[in-house]
């Protein structure tokens, strides 16, 4: 249970966009109000700022050190959301289900640590 509390800690400290457990499993955080009008290349930016603070985190590295890794991630990401996945995480300001999968196979690819 700890573990989980933790981990809810961390996803919603970097602001929901990074891959981690199933919507369904959480309360979902309201929604940033700066995603709505976002483009792609600004949604890769804010994925990439967020996993900056939450891989330097995780790993006990510099921002620097997951640099090229966390770019790797969002725009991975980013670029391989559906349109409807893109749409719906401007709308909630986090990934569906479907886009967490992907997300999660973008860790692995991009020698990031899980979040969970």
């Amino acid at each position: 249970m700890r573990i989980r509390i933790v981990t809810l800690a961390l996803l919603a400290s970097v602001g929901g966009a990074f891959a981690g457990a199933s919507s369904q499993n959480f309360s979902n955080p309201p929604p940033d109000p700066a995603t709505q009008t976002m483009s792609r290349y600004q949604a890769k930016l804010w994925v990439f700022d967020r996993c900056l603070i939450s891989q330097s985190r995780l790993q006990g590295k510099t921002r620097e050190e997951v640099h090229s890794p966390c770019s790797c991630y969002s725009t991975r990401t980013v670029d391989g959301m559906t349109k409807t996945e893109f749409q719906n995480f401007r709308e909630k300001s986090y990934f569906d289900d479907t886009t967490r999968e992907k997300a999660l196979q973008n860790i692995d690819a991009c020698k990031l640590k899980r979040p969970i």
